[in-house]
């Protein structure tokens, strides 16, 4: 099921599919919006408020209905729909999402020990943009992590995975293949097809928060910039 294709079912009449998407699309996409919250003012409590109220308002007041899915990145539609909730709903939500109107809808307890170690200084825009490449450079890693367990090889992932961030010629291959137990030429090769599935994941997550015919390579490199 693509990131669009939950937005779908979050607005789907039937409860249990709808609470179901609602809850992935949260699990997914609320961390970028908290932090958004937080560069942007408000205190972590009510950042917190804001965020749980945001995705169970976006399914009961129709929001997902309107929306059209085949233009449009699910990154932008989330923003603005974000922004229009801080702007017009906050004050009469406040009230109900404390008296547990919206407890469906759980973020991590970890919230702001996440926000408080960002260093990075820059407007809550870049810092949600910033918050969402991360989010699918870790459902990226993921999803590769799940494919070496599946191979039966978890303990060389947990020995690759540093590889991947790893500037050029910043590799000690010759202690890799020590670690892989593998001569230092199949470390090498090790490494490269890494990387590559790596880049085919990625693409892949990136891909599905796009409309169709979108140009994912740009988005790919605009997260890139918005990282470095």
């Amino acid at each position: 099921m693509t990131r669009w294709s939950v937005v779908a079912a979050a607005a789907d009449g039937d409860t249990a599919v709808a609470g179901e998407a609602l809850e992935r699309l949260c699990g997914d996409y609320w961390y970028p919006l908290y932090a958004f919250a937080r560069r942007s003012g408000h205190p972590a409590d009510d950042a917190k408020d804001l965020t749980q109220g945001f995705f169970a308002v976006l399914l009961e007041q129709g929001w997902l209905g309107d929306v059209d899915r085949r233009k449009g990145k699910l990154r932008t539609f989330l923003l603005t729909a974000f922004r229009r909730f801080m702007a017009k709903e906050w004050r009469r939500m406040q009230a109900e999402v404390r008296g547990g109107r919206v407890a469906m809808v759980s973020l991590e307890e970890d919230a702001e020990s996440r926000y408080a170690v960002v260093r990075v200084e820059m407007p809550a825009e870049e810092l949600y943009d910033r918050q969402w490449a991360l989010t699918l450079i870790e459902r990226t890693l993921a999803a590769l992590e799940s494919e070496f367990a599946q191979a039966g090889k978890p303990e060389d992932f947990a020995v690759l995975k540093d590889t991947l961030m790893a500037e050029r010629g910043g590799v000690d291959y010759a202690a890799l293949a020590g670690s892989l137990a593998l001569n230092e030429g199949a470390a090498r090769v090790a490494v490269h097809r890494l990387r590559k599935r790596f880049r085919t994941l990625f693409r892949g997550e990136v891909g599905r928060t796009l409309a169709a015919g979108e140009d994912i390579e740009e988005e790919m490199r605009y997260l890139a910039r918005v990282l470095a």
